[in-house]
């Protein structure tokens, strides 16, 4: 009994001294620009000391922008927002001092309308294959 004791203490303390260290952060944006009244997902990953990366959550980082607000990863752009550009800076939870901060721009022009269904599925109607030998 007192072997899977010791086995059970060694195996708690040991764990983090296992754990990776982040070394660096980075915003890999799904976009060149945020929409305006949406919530705007800003994707962080962080690159371990083992060369892997990880997502980062509001859970793992701290998230701030002076004209915006954030919702866990979500960077709330009003509708009515009237600034063309935003910074943000994501600061690692664990160590303040790993932290990145970047200048994002706001989109300017409308987006165009959606294509309907009629011209969507005349773009993707199936070609028929023939059976045999081209002569």
């Amino acid at each position: 009994m007192k072997k899977y004791l010791l086995l059970i203490f060694i195996a708690a303390f040991t764990s983090p001294l296992l754990a990776q260290k982040v070394d660096s952060i980075y915003f890999h944006l799904y976009t060149d620009s945020l929409k305006k009244g949406q919530h705007n997902y800003i994707n962080v990953d962080a690159k371990l000391s083992n060369g892997r990366w990880q997502p980062m959550t509001a859970k793992d980082i701290n998230l701030s922008c002076s004209n915006a607000t954030f919702s866990g990863n979500e960077l709330i752009i009003p509708a009515d927002f009237n600034v063309a550009k935003v910074t943000v800076k994501a600061v690692l939870k664990s160590n303040p001092a790993v932290w990145i901060e970047r200048t994002i721009w706001i989109k300017t022009k409308p987006d165009g309308d959606l294509p309907t269904k009629e011209e969507i599925m005349r773009d993707t109607t199936p070609t028929k294959k023939t059976k045999g030998k081209n002569k």
